[in-house]
């Protein structure tokens, strides 16, 4: 097959001179017409051409030179395996030289023979149809180059590509708008470069099925490069221009062919290719692949896996300045920091502990990788797929990444330890956790906020770090008032839950601008005054969750959740965007006893233990399960040195259920339900994270210091014991304690302090209450004592019908009896 691609075809001497004698005429002919209306303002048939059009038509030829066309944005995987494809328009550049010759001699052959001869106007061509439509009466299609409609189709499909009225300005059939692709096809040809021309030209114009110059093309129908386009497949792509929608061959197959044949023969008729390579073209098939290889536009062609992912790229780079449209028409390639093994393997996870087909039950597992200088978003996956089909159970609803309606309950316990240890606590120190407790700060309308525990979380005092694995709800719920809800909800903010707080309403919908539809979250738990902070029954971000555990094992440096890892625009050079700065949100020392103290949650005795066990994990682990009231959501957090996880299972249904772990899990009612943050949430975890992990060292927890485990000096309440109460009481004051002071019968010096609650370790300004010697110890009384006197010789008998017990000391609110 041979092919002959000549820049300047061979004619006879008796053409040349024909073309020569026409294009004098026209120039003649045109010289009070055309050229006037080229050059000076003109009035009449012709319409007006003034300075200032001439303006307009140098400005656009200069658009021409600079102005790129849309093109696809490639998002891929951190590998840079293409994910997703977003675009106004499928096209992708194609260089002069990486078109194929066939493809260049079948658009000239068929659409401007003379292509290689005109600079910009043919204007044999226009004289003909110059003087058809003076004859007509109309403006002809004919007579145009490819330069002109270059010119015609770069204003319809870049310059007003999505604006109708523009692109039909750009195409109307009048003397004046004729007039100006002529003047700009000219200034064009000055500037550019022959296949510089053909190679704009084949890369602008529609090809039919979304495909948008010759490499979409050439994918589109043959599932090739265009630089490797055959005759037959470059004739066909060459004579579809001419009316995509009429001669697509997948829809008008025969049509197709026709045309197809008309280009080769064109071909061979301007001796462009051999009759053989003709005759072997023209009997070749139309060769379609089959089905057409078109891209998926958006993140619905990222699959069922990668779609969430896709849509939070999107989101955050919203975020971050970009605008919709510029992502959709850029040509940039977005390499993300998709892991495909940490998504396949939390994907394979999140179904099987619920699945996709469960009626109203969402799974959903973030992972995000723990760093100094960015937390790389690894995984965002549902049970659900990603998609348009509510009935095959797909949603386009970004569950891992945006604010979910439901709490991730105790996992929020991890905010109220945070600010514990920020005041002054240890890890090892101990607090109370009661069967029930009553607040004397919180309110439950009227009365106070009175809470009780788990079933199966026995009652009684617990380190910080049991406590963080057993979830005592007493416990937490009383320590929060010792920190501070403010304080508290701070800490939760500066840990992670940032949109989640601060860019949400308490009904996690997006803030308004100006706070139109409420105060925020955060806003709205302290000026509520909502002691069920502690208890997670908040809407919440499992994204934001996993990216709280990231930071704690980053010893307490947060950066956002970023999904970009580079960002290259059309031309290949790199792209900044704005991304919060990492920040030291909480002391080193802090994050590190933190990550110890929850260590035991999936150790025996931890509310993880069992679905730790079934996975045979045995990897140091920092871990917090938590499960809201009505069973209607449950959570768990877990994180090693190498990556941070969440896993959040709630009802996703119009009307939300409990849920109840069965096999399958399944809705049981609005107060039914027994799911807990230790069965679905934690299973699915281990699950996903034992893949993840394989091959991996197996590293330690970070260390710890002395005054993160049993807190600080400074919040030691000294020992007064033994003390008078009025020395005690002045050394509790000055150290910067409260003091409740109150009698018991001892049998030690009156005035003398016998014990004090707490001893050790206690916050700055809590409560400690002191019992101080009576000196005496009456004897033990019948029912109903005699009237009288009290035997001679003995001291009188406190105030009170009743003799008091020794060592009983009234206790402040907060602090419990073992």
């Amino acid at each position: 097959m041979t092919l002959r691609h000549e820049a300047a075809p061979t004619y006879s001497g008796g053409v040349r001179a024909r073309d020569g004698l026409l294009k004098l005429f026209g120039l003649c002919v045109l010289a009070g017409v055309l050229v006037a209306g080229l050059l000076f303002p003109i009035t009449g048939s012709l319409g007006v051409v003034s300075n200032r059009a001439s303006d307009a038509v140098n400005s656009i030829s200069t658009d021409l030179m600079t102005k790129e066309p849309p093109l696809v944005t490639t998002v891929t995987d951190r590998d840079g395996r293409p994910i997703a494809y977003l675009f106004d328009q499928n096209r992708t550049p194609a260089q002069p030289d990486q078109i194929a010759d066939t493809m260049k001699a079948a658009i000239v052959a068929i659409e401007d023979r003379r292509f290689f001869d005109h600079h910009g106007v043919d204007w044999a061509g226009t004289v003909r149809a110059a003087v058809t439509n003076q004859m007509s009466g109309e403006i002809a299609q004919g007579g145009s180059t490819l330069t002109q409609q270059y010119v015609k189709n770069y204003l319809v499909h870049v310059v007003a590509a999505g604006d109708p009225v523009k692109q039909a300005k750009a195409i109307e059939q009048t003397p004046a708008r004729k007039l100006r692709e002529i003047r700009i096809a000219l200034q064009v040809e000055k500037q550019l470069s022959k296949e510089d021309v053909l190679a704009r030209y084949l890369n602008v114009v529609p090809y039919g099925n979304q495909a948008y110059g010759i490499a979409a093309a050439s994918r589109t129908y043959f599932d090739t490069t265009p630089d490797q386009l055959t005759i037959a497949q470059a004739a066909l792509l060459a004579g579809m221009v001419n009316s995509p929608s009429a001669l697509n061959p997948e829809n008008n197959p025969s049509e197709a062919l026709s045309r197809r044949n008309l280009v080769i023969k064109a071909m061979e008729d301007q001796h462009r290719i051999t009759p053989e390579a003709a005759e072997e073209a023209r009997n070749s098939p139309l060769g379609l692949a089959q089905p057409l290889r078109g891209i998926p536009n958006g993140c619905v062609g990222a699959g069922p896996s990668d779609g969430f992912f896709c849509k939070y790229v999107i989101d955050y780079l919203e975020r971050a300045g970009f605008t919709e449209e510029q992502l959709k028409r850029g040509g940039y390639t977005i390499r993300t920091t998709l892991d495909p093994r940490a998504t396949d393997a939390s994907k394979a996870a999140a179904e099987r502990g619920v699945p996709k087909t469960a009626k109203g039950i969402a799974n959903v597992m973030s992972v995000v990788e723990p760093g100094q200088d960015k937390h790389r978003v690894r995984a965002l996956v549902a049970n659900r797929d990603f998609g348009l089909d509510a009935s095959k159970g797909q949603t386009a609803y970004a569950l891992p990444s945006g604010v979910v309606k439901f709490g991730a309950g105790s996992v929020y316990k991890v905010f109220t330890s945070a600010a514990a240890l920020e005041k002054g606590m240890g890890i090892y120190n101990t607090i109370q956790a009661p069967g029930s407790y009553s607040s004397s700060v919180y309110k439950n309308g009227t009365a106070p906020y009175t809470v009780g525990n788990a079933e199966g979380v026995a009652p009684g005092p617990r380190t910080l770090q049991m406590a963080l694995a057993t979830s005592p709800n007493t416990g937490f719920v009383a320590l929060q008032e010792r920190v501070g809800l403010a304080q508290t909800v701070d800490m939760a903010a500066r840990l992670g839950m940032r949109e989640t707080l601060l860019a949400h309403t308490a009904g996690g919908d997006p803030l308004a601008p100006n706070g139109a539809n409420g105060l925020s979250q955060a806003e709205q738990v302290k000026q509520r005054n909502i002691g069920a902070f502690t208890l997670g029954y908040s809407p919440t971000s499992p994204l934001e969750l996993s990216n709280v555990a990231a930071t704690i094992m980053s010893g307490g440096v947060w950066c956002p959740p970023t999904p970009v890892e580079q960002i290259l625009d059309r031309n290949g050079n790199p792209v900044s965007i704005t991304e919060d700065p990492c920040e030291q949100a909480v002391d080193t020392g802090l994050a590190n006893a933190l990550a110890v103290g929850m260590s035991h949650d999936d150790l025996p005795g931890g509310t993880a233990a069992a679905a730790a066990a079934g996975a045979g994990w045995n990897r140091p682990l920092a871990a917090k399960t938590g499960t809201t009231e009505a069973h209607q959501s449950a959570g768990f957090l877990g994180a090693t040195p190498q990556f941070a996880g969440a896993v959040l299972t709630f009802s996703d249904g119009t009307s939300p259920q409990g849920i109840c772990d069965s096999d399958p899990p399944r809705l049981c009612g609005v107060n039914g339900g027994n799911i807990y943050g230790g069965k679905v949430p934690a299973r699915t975890f281990f699950d996903a994270m034992k893949v993840i992990h394989e091959g991996l060292p197996v590293l330690p927890l970070p260390p710890t210091t002395k005054r993160y485990e049993d807190g600080g000096d400074e919040f030691q309440v000294p020992n007064i014991v033994g003390m008078d109460a009025k020395r005690a009481t002045e050394a509790l004051e000055k150290a910067g304690y409260k003091v409740q002071q109150r009698s018991v019968s001892s049998t030690r010096k009156q005035g003398t302090v016998t014990s004090q609650t707490p001893r050790g370790f206690a916050l700055p300004g809590e409560l400690v209450s002191i019992s101080v010697s009576t000196g005496y110890v009456p004897p033990p009384s019948p029912e109903k004592p005699p009237p009288g006197p009290p035997p001679q010789g003995q001291p009188p008998q406190p105030p009170g019908d009743r003799p008091q017990q020794p060592e009983q000391p009234v206790l402040p609110p907060g602090i419990f009896p073992p």
